[in-house]
């Protein structure tokens, strides 16, 4: 599998913001989608078949327990860590 820093530049990746919709409307990466960590249980199903998948949050730890969580159904992922590091690599 491919780095963060590599699989974010590719057309074919989906980046997932787990943090709060009011943290997410402040900043977040160009064409990612915000699933709040607490809503990502039951919005599982919005992720299933879905390939090169980067979890991003503000520090690296929600975005961790997102991570595990999507494993847990069998949905591989990255963890990107702070959503600032995502779109660093993104635009570098």
């Amino acid at each position: 599998m491919k780095t963060v820093a590599e699989l974010v530049k590719t057309d074919n990746v989906m980046i997932v913001d787990v943090r709060t919709r009011a943290e997410f409307a402040g900043g977040h990466v160009a064409d990612s989608v915000n699933i709040p960590l607490d809503e990502l249980p039951e919005r599982i199903n919005e992720l299933k078949g879905k390939e090169n998948i980067i979890v991003c949050c503000r520090s690296g730890a929600r975005s961790a327990n997102a991570a595990v969580i999507l494993k847990q159904n069998g949905i591989d992922c990255l963890n990107g860590g702070s959503w600032l590091d995502v779109n660093y690599y993104r635009n570098n």
